[in-house]
């Protein structure tokens, strides 16, 4: 009873075994319970995020926040106090749509700030500390539609900043330090989606107008220019006119603010010039009011158009803008389908319909000196068929004939309106057989002719006004006499005045 059995600690060891093994798994379960789902996504601290709103404006943040949410398409980190923009920050926002950092202190851009932002079309960054558009800054920016850079500090716009940006709709560069702006910038690079160009209170000094009367009019109507000191000049002054006159929302929205410097050595030389006109009234006629000369042509003919000019051939070079806004010089476009010609002419080898539209003429003797020579409205169509001339001609001859036809049919050929009257005579009875027709001239038509005997109803009067005369009481009608081409008398039967009076004709004389 004192000894210990063999399996004792057998048993022991086994048991032992069997409870670290349960803790092992009960550790493996713990383990993989927070894998079994994702981890929900997770907002910075000092922002509100909802389905694909992230907001973190007012927070004077210094730095980007993170992590962005993915869903997020609408990120707004205005009025904080962010320097700069790192590469590929909005990588974690491959949905992005719109961007607010407006009122922050960003100076400058890096080469790849917007890169993974092929989705933006929104992007406000107004009110920072730019200095300057490189073209760089947004041209992976490739969906953008709006940008928003007043109220910065920007004196310079490259003159690609906006190449690659095909879809501009709206850019807006007010109240900046602008002293010039290449409009060539906007100007024949397919960029004819552009509808707001606003250059308001800027310093600009002085206006290439002959450039800007060469803008599409979708984009004058939509260039803001007004509150700057552009210097006084007949052109500026006679082409903001005609804006006007076009009703062009730039003049019409802003006409009194539209001022411009009289003296460069005097800064508060400004005047209202558009208000107070009666300073331009000497003005002739600019290039705005020169009217496009028509020039119609036909499909596949060679046109040469031309202009006059009295500029020194040597010094002046020659540039033609067609109807679609591409600048063609000398020696003419890539296919040669478009000539200019050294002495400013401008060749069309093969008109088509599609050269139809106004063509612009300008002479160039300096890199900025324009001068517009003259438009022509030309008009391509396709020629009229050879054989329609005959074809109408013809068409009217037989109109005449027709005509004439119908006029001859109605003067001989007249239908017959009585048809009772148009019926054959029945042939004569036995005892009439030598009686013809009669014409019954009655005063008063009786009911008959003798006691059993009708008189027929119908009145044929053979003389519409027989002579009438009186012979011992009784009525008698002259025929042989009145009507001497008669060729056989007539033999007369005349009763008492009370009694009707019938005369008979016939071609032979009737015996009574």
């Amino acid at each position: 009873p004192g000894t210990m059995s063999p399996r004792a600690p057998t048993d022991r060891l086994w048991a032992r075994a069997a409870k670290l093994l349960l803790l092992l798994l009960q550790l493996c379960a713990h383990g993989r319970a927070p894998r079994a789902s994702p981890p929900p996504h997770r907002c910075p601290a000092a922002c509100i995020c909802t389905s694909d709103l992230l907001s973190c404006s007012r927070q004077t943040l210094q730095y980007v926040p993170r992590p962005l949410p993915p869903t997020a398409t609408t990120l707004d980190l205005s009025h904080n106090a962010l320097t700069q923009l790192h590469d590929g920050w909005l990588a974690a926002v491959p949905h992005l749509e719109a961007l607010h950092i407006s009122h922050n202190q960003i100076k400058d851009l890096s080469p790849q700030a917007f890169h993974n932002a092929s989705h933006l079309r929104h992007l406000d960054m107004s009110s920072n500390h730019l200095h300057a558009i490189e073209t760089h800054y947004f041209d992976t920016l490739v969906s953008l539609e709006e940008l928003l850079l007043y109220n910065n500090r920007i004196t310079r716009v490259d003159e690609n900043a906006f190449a690659k940006l095909s879809g501009l709709r709206k850019v807006y560069l007010s109240w900046n330090n602008l002293t010039t702006f290449p409009f060539r910038s906007v100007q024949g690079l397919g960029n004819y989606s552009l509808r707001t160009l606003d250059l308001s209170s800027n310093s600009l000094s002085s206006i290439p107008v002959e450039e800007l009367a060469a803008l599409p009019e979708n984009i004058r109507n939509g260039l803001y220019l007004h509150n700057n000191p552009i210097r006084c000049s007949c052109p500026l002054y006679l082409m903001l006119q005609r804006w006007k006159q076009r009703g062009f929302s730039s003049v019409k929205d802003f006409f009194e603010e539209h001022t411009c410097k009289v003296s460069d050595n005097v800064p508060r030389s400004l005047i209202k010039f558009l208000e107070y006109s009666h300073m331009f009234e000497n003005c002739s006629a600019g290039p705005e009011d020169v009217h496009p000369v028509p020039f119609p042509a036909m499909v596949g003919q060679t046109l040469l158009l031309a202009c006059n000019t009295s500029l020194p051939a040597t010094a002046t070079t020659y540039m033609w803008i067609t109807p679609h806004h591409e600048p063609i010089k000398h020696p003419g476009n890539t296919n040669r389908s478009l000539e200019v010609y050294r002495n400013g002419s401008l060749k069309i080898a093969v008109a088509k319909p599609w050269h139809s539209g106004v063509y612009v003429g300008l002479a160039i003797n300096s890199p900025r000196n324009f001068s517009r020579l003259c438009e022509v409205n030309v008009t391509v169509h396709y020629p009229k068929p050879d054989g329609e001339t005959f074809s109408t001609g013809l068409t009217t001859l037989l109109g005449c004939i027709v005509s004439l036809l119908l006029v001859l049919i109605y003067l001989y050929l007249t239908p017959c309106r009585c048809l009772s009257c148009c019926k054959k005579a029945a042939p004569p009875s036995p005892r009439q057989e030598c009686s013809a027709q009669s014409s019954i001239l009655s005063t008063t038509p009786p009911a008959t002719d003798g006691p059993n005997r009708k008189v027929s109803a119908n009145k044929h009067v053979a003389f519409l006004e027989p002579v009438r005369e009186t012979q011992n009481g009784k009525v008698r009608l002259a025929l042989g006499e009145d009507f001497p081409d008669t060729k056989h008398p007539k033999v007369l039967q005349v009763k008492s005045d009370s009694e009707s009076i019938s005369s008979v004709f016939s071609d032979t004389p009737i015996v009574s």
